[in-house]
C-alpha cells in the first residue's frame, strides 16, 4: 500500500503522523510511504531521517494526497485539504466528528473511509490511539492552569503552590480518566488543593488508591459541580464519552458563581467542550473571558509539545496502521474489533453511532457496510 504522510496545517500543529521507525515498520512489510517535504521539522525530524528509514520525501501536499491509498495525519483535515481527498481513501487520523458537523458532511461528501484514532476501541474500553494524547494534554492542563492564574495573564494571581502561611489554589478537575487524573497529578504535585469529580464510584475507589492524599475525590453530578467551583481558582474540563459530544456541565448561567478571574482549561474542546461558554481556540490565541471568567480551550493541545508527542502517538497508531495497511481496511476491519469501532465513516455512510446521534444522520452498522 502506498502510505502518504502530509504535514500539519492547523494553528501551531508541530505534530507529525510517523517517525523515522514507522517508516522503516511499512517499508520491511513491502509498503511504500510518502512524505511531504519538512513534515517532520516541528518535532526535530529531518527529511534526511525519513529518507534513510525509506521513505520518499515529496514536495507537495497535493501529490502525497493524489498518490497516496491511506492518508495518515494527526488532526483532522480542514477545509483547504477537503478536495484534496478522494473516494475510497483511507484517512486514519484523529476526526472527532461530533465536534463538527461541517466536517462530517465533508468526509461524507469525498466518501473516505474514515478510521478516527479517538474511537478506537478494545473489548475492555480501553482507548489505546486516544490514551497517549489525553496524557500529554492532561498533564499540560496543571501547567496551564497555574500559568494563566497569574494577574497579567488574565488570571487571579493566585499561586498553584502557595507559601508557607498563604493557601494554595484550589483545582477542580471534571473527570477522572486519563485526562482527569493526568491533570490531578500535576496540579496537586505543585501543591494546589485538587478537588476531581466522575460519576463512577468504582473509578473513584481505585483513584483513592492511586492518587495523592491532597486530592479529595467526590461523585460527579450538578449540585457538586456547583458547590465546588464556587471557590476555585481554577477548573479543569476533562470530560470525555467516545466519539460523541461532551457533556455540558457547567452553563454560562454557573459562571456567575466563580471567582472573578477564575480559570477554566476546557480539554474536552475537541468534542465540543463541558463548558458551555467553551469555543475552540488555537496556541497563537489561547484565551478569551466570558463574565470574567478566563477560558483556554485549545484544540490541540499536545501540539505545543510535539516532540515528546509525535513518538507517544505514533508508539501507538502504528501497529494498527501497519494491519490496515498489510491486510487491507476490510480484513483490518473484520478481525480487529478495536480497528472496526475506529471506522466512522465509508462510501458516505456514518458507522459510528454517537456521531450520527450527534447530527441526526442515519446510522449503518460496521458489519453491514463491509459485507
Amino acid at each position: 500500500m502506498i502510505i502518504g504522510i502530509p504535514k500539519e496545517i492547523k494553528n501551531n500543529e508541530n505534530r507529525v503522523a510517523i517517525t523515522p521507525a514507522g517508516v522503516k515498520a511499512f517499508s520491511q512489510t513491502g509498503n511504500q510511504v510518502l512524505v511531504q517535504k519538512s513534515a517532520g521539522l516541528g518535532s526535530g525530524i529531518e527529511d534526511s531521517e525519513y529518507i534513510q528509514a525509506g521513505a520518499t520525501i515529496i514536495g507537495t501536499a497535493e501529490e502525497v494526497f493524489k498518490k497516496a491509498e491511506m492518508i495518515i495525519k494527526v488532526k483532522e483535515p480542514l477545509s483547504p485539504e477537503y478536495n484534496l481527498l478522494r473516494p475510497g481513501q483511507i484517512l486514519y487520523t484523529y476526526l472527532h466528528f461530533a465536534s463538527s458537523l461541517e466536517l462530517t458532511k465533508a468526509m461524507m461528501d469525498r466518501k473516505i473511509i474514515g478510521i478516527a484514532y479517538e474511537t478506537v476501541q478494545t473489548e475492555d474500553g480501553h482507548l489505546p490511539l486516544l490514551a497517549p494524547m489525553s496524557e500529554v494534554a492532561g498533564k499540560m492542563a496543571g501547567h496551564v492552569a497555574a500559568y494563566y492564574l497569574a494577574l497579567p495573564y488574565g488570571g487571579r494571581g493566585v499561586l498553584m503552590g502557595g507559601v508557607p502561611g498563604v493557601a494554595p489554589a484550589k483545582v477542580v478537575v471534571l473527570g477522572g480518566g486519563t485526562v482527569g487524573t493526568c491533570a490531578a497529578k500535576v496540579a496537586a504535585g505543585i501543591g494546589a488543593n485538587v478537588t476531581l469529580l466522575d460519576i463512577s464510584i468504582n473509578r473513584l475507589k481505585y483513584l483513592a488508591d492511586v492518587l495523592p492524599k491532597n486530592i479529595t475525590l467526590l461523585i460527579s453530578n450538578q449540585h457538586n459541580i456547583e458547590e465546588e467551583i464556587k471557590d476555585a481558582d481554577a477548573v479543569i474540563g476533562a470530560v470525555l464519552i467516545p466519539g460523541a459530544e461532551a457533556p455540558k456541565l457547567i452553563t454560562k448561567e454557573m459562571l456567575k458563581i466563580m471567582k472573578p478571574n477564575s480559570v477554566i482549561v476546557d480539554v474536552a474542546i475537541d468534542q465540543g467542550g463541558c463548558i458551555e461558554t467553551s469555543r475552540p481556540t488555537s496556541h497563537s490565541e489561547p484565551v478569551y473571558k466570558v463574565n470574567n471568567i478566563l477560558h483556554y480551550c485549545v484544540t490541540n493541545m499536545p501540539g505545543a509539545f510535539s516532540r515528546t508527542s509525535t513518538f507517544a502517538l505514533t508508539n501507538a497508531t502504528l501497529p494498527y496502521g501497519l494491519e490496515i495497511a498489510n491486510k487491507g481496511y476490510k480484513k483490518a476491519i473484520k478481525e480487529n474489533i478495536a480497528l472496526a469501532k475506529g471506522l466512522n465513516v465509508i462510501d458516505g455512510k456514518v458507522t459510528y453511532r454517537p456521531v450520527a446521534k450527534a447530527f441526526n444522520l442515519k446510522y449503518y452498522p460496521v458489519e453491514e457496510v463491509l459485507t
